[in-house]
């Protein structure tokens, strides 16, 4: 676990009373931030903590263990993006199938009021809550109204075009390789974190040595070649690259694998975490008939990611 799973299950005292949002903030896209400004300006104006309420792991996966990956931000990148925002605490409660049985109104009552000792509440037009998820908003105004706590209903974020920010959205346009529309939707670069593997060292033997992170729960975003940044995990991207994100099926077929070459970097990054940002879609994953070919593919991948990343910062 890292630093940022802080509070698993019950709050410590420290944790108790404030304005809590609600959600599970997957993504912590452009109405997730929106949402978090009116539960901060809302606890600054009662002179009272900013915080947040999230379960882990998200109950989609728990009610349905086999799904396949959807996670825009898992745990700690979430709570990371959260706390960036300028919340006071994020209190994770383990969702477990024993947690999944407890009543919408004993969510209400026993939870948001015993238990955490809230003083508002803010969430989304859509949020529900409790077993079956049977509370909706109407619920939750209805129930804590009895014991003086406010609710604050947020509407849902829109862009000029009148299109609702939301996670779906995001993983749809993530899918489709539609970087633009995601980085629209997050309000910024959608990245992948994790660990630096050693590979079979492929890339190094045809001029491109690549730094190779598993994907774990993160959504698979559409297979094929990506222009990106990369640095240390929640730092300034240090470097511009390519990166082949899928399972590689001239040299492999079978793992999947994001395969980030660095430009202009001769340095060892095994064993240490690396965040790579997806800065625009080049092309479909292929097949090519020998790796020579390939060889040449990616010397115009190379190019064409230089071209893309041009007048971006890094």
């Amino acid at each position: 676990m890292s630093e940022y799973l802080q509070m698993i299950g019950r709050a410590p005292p420290s944790a108790k009373g404030g304005v809590f949002a609600l959600g599970n903030f997957d993504g912590v896209h452009r109405g997730h931030q929106a949402l978090i400004k009116v539960c901060i300006d809302k606890a600054r104006s009662l002179g009272v903590p900013a915080r947040v309420l999230t379960l882990e792991p998200h109950p989609r996966s728990v009610f349905n263990p086999h799904i396949d990956a959807f996670r825009l931000t898992p745990a700690e990148v979430k709570l990371r993006l959260l706390y960036a925002l300028g919340i006071d605490d994020v209190i994770v409660q383990e969702f477990t199938p024993a947690f999944a049985l407890v009543s919408a109104m004993d969510f209400a009552n026993q939870i948001l009021v015993d238990e955490f000792q809230a003083q508002h509440v803010i969430a989304g037009f859509d949020f529900v809550f409790g077993h079956r998820r049977g509370g909706d908003m109407n619920n939750l105004r209805t129930w804590l109204a009895a014991h003086g706590v406010g609710v604050t209903e947020v509407s849902p974020f829109r862009d000029s075009a009148g299109e609702i920010m939301s996670s779906s959205r995001t993983r749809e346009a993530l899918q489709q390789g539609d970087i633009e529309t995601a980085r629209h939707i997050l309000g910024r670069d959608w990245t992948i974190a994790g660990v630096v593997q050693r590979g079979a060292q492929r890339g190094g033997t045809i001029g491109f040595p690549t730094a190779n992170i598993a994907l774990g729960d993160y959504l698979r975003p559409r297979y094929g070649v990506y222009a990106i940044e990369a640095g240390p995990v929640g730092a300034r991207p240090l470097y511009r690259g390519v990166a082949n994100i899928g399972v590689r099926p001239t040299v492999d077929g079978k793992t999947e694998l994001l395969e980030a070459h660095l430009f202009d970097f001769n340095g060892d990054l095994y064993g240490q975490e690396l965040e790579v940002a997806l800065i625009g879609f080049i092309r479909l994953e292929q097949a090519f008939p020998n790796v020579e070919v390939l060889k040449q593919q990616i010397c115009q991948d190379v190019e064409t990611a230089r071209r893309r990343l041009e007048g971006t910062s890094s």
